[in-house]
């Protein structure tokens, strides 16, 4: 039983509901613009104002940038192996080696047409940006009201607003209608692919609409204040135009290209002046003829396979990612996406679902939830192009039975609406008259403005208490009254209904699967702190959240500032340019960042992340400018994303390290073989030795792959550090072949196609060698640890054995090279089979040793002395900022303790009070 008492205490210390503040991103207006803006309402701009403003602002559009096909072509022909890939190219046409001059040709279109053909697809971020924008408007000219292409709007004209139309460009609301006369009420404007403002936003005269926002009730007249690149739109069209950084995983390649062209032009041009020196006037002394034998050491230590194996690795991970309606735009992403470690996530329409949802609603006098849903129903205007008359009627239609399979989709059985009053700006609320059929009695029905709906039923402290609770907490709140029984003009409250953008049913889940899997994941929403809050808290994440002033703190450093990027779990009332620069701190630190959006506001920040993923429904410009496009709602794919690329990624490095041990490997022996005996391996099979076994690696791109539990990372010091371990072991045991069977077996290190095929049995020795001990070297690199930990997939090892059981019937039987016996054949290859399982003992020894102290130790270079003392100075920078965020958390969770406590005794107190009759001027209902 519930009791409700009136009483004549003054209105004063009644309590109130508390009006959330709306925290609006502010425009300056320079003094110079502001004097362009006083144009007068009824008349408008003449057409020389106009002219005179168009030529100094220009068009009302974004300025278009194309980037020519052919040139972007081009681009993929750039890169340190790309140039020594090309060098050699050219080499081998001057000295008429067509078949490498074929092989290196066919390899360089191949890696450029995937990369090509992959990103293709990719549009302009600014073309998809300008789709947005109106395409016509209606404006004052010259004391007429007239339509005009929104491109020829200019600061201070005048331009009419309406239900349903796009906001052509920035402008301040004036308050008045088409022709002048007063307006009541509000703008409401849908903002959210601008801003991430969930809810649409109130606005009254002197607000600024933003250009491509909606209108979605109201009409008012007002003047704009900026057009084209100046708009808030523009703005971020901007930040997406300047982002032109340089691939991360094309920094890889070219630092990995860095070291193999560095080493190979020094140990070849040693081997070239050499040999010009030593066989000086002799037909070996030729600069052609030693070009020509460089040449082939050239083509076959660099590794021209690098790029096209990479390539064809990423595009087939691509391929598997579509099938999970994850579709990638740019095929490198693919391997930056196993580099991840923070996850910037928009909130409206990315984390939650962009619709205002019916949620646990605060009641009273007994009534349910069904109850007030009824209610809300009844007193809801059908076909209303509101939000939130549109969420209570979805919810009552879902929910409640009796509105199920309905002859009639707006009528309600058993009831009959007599009358109906629309919202009004000035009541704020909706009322119904009803009729009930079966007993004939009437009621009304009033739903509106909890502050209007609490005085409609004479006061209610404790539902003023359930508003405000609900406002701290972001919820929208309605309260919902209706007539008591036989009597038309007494009102009781049923209730309050409660509204919020919930969160995806995937979002929680997602989330912590990323967090288990090493990635944070950071809440960055132009939505307000509170909601933020909210929605974070049911998603299972900490609620540190920050507004943008944190961002822009001109007190902190910019260390400072990126430390609470780095702490915070994300950031509220945000901006394009906010965004922008989460990301930027977070990549200055070194992290690669991922980030999800799905409207206008999100696409600066979408580019400039290393993985800009734009989810289900986004707007033209997100999916423009992001890298992957999720075609599934929610953002479970993500995780199928990150496992993915991160398997990708472990072939992808398992083939760099088996290739740069391959080439150090490689240079070094031959290096050594000939400058001391003039002595190498025909061109035919160090090209066959090349091409083969790249070939058959194209396979790793299938191969089974141990998925990390954290982000993965390019460490190139390791990976050169452990390539010339590894090389250098091979090379002893080439040397070890070379050796014996020169000096056990008789067979001579002698070059020349006049030799006899059996004193050139060391080619074939070598050959079958040099082809097989590297190349099951790949068994060992596919893993940190050890081999059998995760055993390859059928199909690798097939391809992989069976290449050299190619090289190995080759040697047996003769033809290409030299025939040996089978025995000693069997033998070379046995060696090099069981010589992997030796090296991977060693490979798991460094890395378990591996440390970037230890490099910088042993080898400390400058940049690395920096780099380490730099690291230290930054432990020691970020333990100090976090005991400080700590310190201010432990103050806040006290605060609100205390807050709580104080809250909850109040309450307590003034229920108590309910019990008391105040005297001859209250009078008790109970009912």
């Amino acid at each position: 039983m519930s009791e409700k008492i009136e009483d004549s205490a003054p209105i004063k210390d009644k309590l109130e509901v508390e009006e959330a503040e709306h925290h609006e991103h502010k425009d300056e207006i320079s003094p110079e613009l502001e004097g362009l803006l006083q144009t007068n309402p009824k008349h408008g701009l003449t057409e020389a104002e106009v002219a005179e403003r168009l030529a100094r602002f220009g068009p009302n559009q974004l300025a278009e940038v194309k980037r020519n096909p052919f040139l972007k072509f081009l681009g993929y022909f750039t890169g340190a192996i790309a140039y020594l890939i090309e060098v050699a190219c050219i080499i081998s046409a001057v000295v008429k080696d067509w078949l490498d001059f074929g092989i290196i040709v066919a390899l360089l279109l191949l890696n450029a047409c995937i990369g090509f053909i992959e990103e293709s697809k990719a549009e302009s971020a600014l073309d998809a940006l300008r789709q947005t924008l109106a395409l016509k408007t209606r404006c004052w000219r010259d004391g007429h009201l007239v339509e005009l292409d929104v491109a020829a709007l200019v600061p201070g004209d005048i331009i009419v607003l309406r239900l349903g139309d796009i906001v052509p460009a920035d402008g301040r609301l004036l308050g008045i209608g088409a022709t002048g006369e007063a307006t009541e009420g509000d703008l409401l404007i849908d903002q959210s692919a601008l801003t991430g403002e969930s809810l649409p936003v109130a606005k009254n005269k002197g607000k600024t609409v933003y250009s491509s926002s909606i209108v979605k009730q109201g009409q008012q007249m007002a003047v704009v204040t900026k057009t084209g690149g100046d708009t808030f739109i523009g703005r971020a069209a901007n930040l997406i135009s300047i982002t032109t950084e340089e691939g991360h995983f094309q920094k890889i390649i070219n630092r990995i290209g860095n070291f193999l062209i560095l080493i190979t032009v020094v140990l070849v041009l040693i081997i070239l002046i050499y040999q010009l020196v030593h066989f000086k006037g002799t037909e070996k002394g030729k600069f052609i003829t030693i070009l020509g034998k460089v040449l082939v050491l050239t083509v076959a230590a660099i590794p021209v396979g690098l790029p096209t194996v990479m390539s064809v690795t990423m595009a087939v991970g691509a391929k598997q990612l579509a099938a999970k309606k994850v579709i990638v735009k740019r095929l490198t992403a693919v391997e930056e996406m196993a580099s991840v470690s923070v996850l910037c996530s928009d909130k409206t329409g990315t984390l939650t679902l962009n619709e205002l949802t019916f949620d646990e609603p605060y009641l009273t006098n007994n009534y349910t939830s069904n109850d007030i849903l009824l209610y809300s129903y009844l007193a809801a205007e059908a076909g209303a192009n509101d939000p939130i008359e549109f969420a209570v009627r979805t919810a009552a239609e879902e929910q409640l039975e009796i509105l199920k399979n309905r002859t009639h989709r707006h009528d309600v059985p058993g009831y009959k609406v007599t009358s109906f009053l629309p919202f009004n700006p000035s009541t704020k609320l909706t009322q119904a008259t009803i009729t009930q059929i079966e007993t004939g009695s009437s009621f009304k029905v009033a739903k509106g403005a909890p502050q209007v709906i609490i005085r409609l039923v004479g006061g209610d402290d404790d539902a003023v208490r359930a508003v405000n609770s609900l406002a701290k907490r972001g919820l929208r709140a309605l309260g919902v009254a209706r007539t008591v029984e036989g009597n038309m003009d007494q009102w009781e409250l049923i209730g309050m209904i409660s509204l919020i953008d919930p969160p995806r049913p995937d979002s929680a889940e997602t989330i912590r699967r990323c967090n288990a899997m090493g990635v944070s994941v950071k809440m960055i929403t132009g939505d307000q702190l509170i909601i933020a809050k909210e929605v974070a808290h049911r998603l299972g994440m900490q609620r540190v959240m920050l507004d943008a002033g944190h961002l822009v703190d001109s007190d902190k450093s910019e260390d400072e500032v990126t430390e609470h990027v780095i702490r915070a779990d994300g950031f509220a009332q945000v901006i394009p340019e906010h965004k922008y620069r989460v990301v930027e701190l977070l990549q200055k630190r070194g992290i690669l960042v991922g980030m999800t959006g799905d409207g206008v506001n999100d696409a600066p920040a979408l580019k400039k992340a290393n993985v800009g993923i734009a989810v289900h429904g986004c707007t033209d410009a997100a999916r423009s400018a992001a890298d992957i496009v999720l075609l599934a709602p929610g953002l479970s794919t993500i995780v199928d994303g990150l496992t993915t690329s991160r398997a990708i990624f472990q072939r992808m490095r398992s083939y760099a390290l088996y290739r740069i041990t391959s080439t150090v490997h490689f240079l070094m022996f031959f290096f050594v073989v000939v400058m001391a005996y003039d002595w190498s391996l025909p061109a035919h099979l160090l090209i066959l030795i090349c091409i083969l076994n790249d070939l058959a690696t194209l396979v790793i791109s299938v191969d089974n792959a141990q998925i990390s539990t954290h982000p993965d990372k390019w460490r190139i010091g390791q990976l050169i550090t452990m390539s010339i371990v590894l090389g250098l072991c091979l090379t002893a045991l080439s040397f070890a072949h070379f050796y014996v069977f020169w000096k056990h077996f008789g067979y001579q290190p002698i070059n020349g196609e006049d030799i006899p095929d059996s004193e050139r049995r060391l080619e074939s020795i070598m050959y079958l060698h040099i082809s097989s001990a590297p190349h099951f070297v790949i068994f060992s690199t596919r893993l940190t640890g050890y081999f059998w930990e995760n055993l390859p997939s059928p199909l690798f090892a097939i391809v992989i054995i069976g290449t050299q059981i190619i090289a190995l019937l080759m040697v047996i039987f003769g033809g290409l090279t030299p025939k040996v016996p089978a025995g000693e054949a069997i033998v070379v290859l046995c060696i090099s089979f069981v010589y992997f399982v030796v090296l991977d003992q060693v490979k798991v020894w460094l890395f378990k040793k591996w440390s970037f102290e230890m490099t910088a130790t042993f080898v400390p270079t400058s940049g690395r002395r920096q780099k380490l003392a730099a690291r230290k100075a930054a432990k020691i920078q970020q333990d100090r900022v976090w005991e400080s965020i700590n310190a201010v958390r432990k103050i806040a969770v006290m605060t609100a303790v205390v807050s709580s406590f104080q809250e909850k005794q109040q309450h307590h107190e003034q229920h108590q009070q309910h019990h008391v009759v105040a005297g001859p001027s209250s009078t008790v209902e109970v009912q």
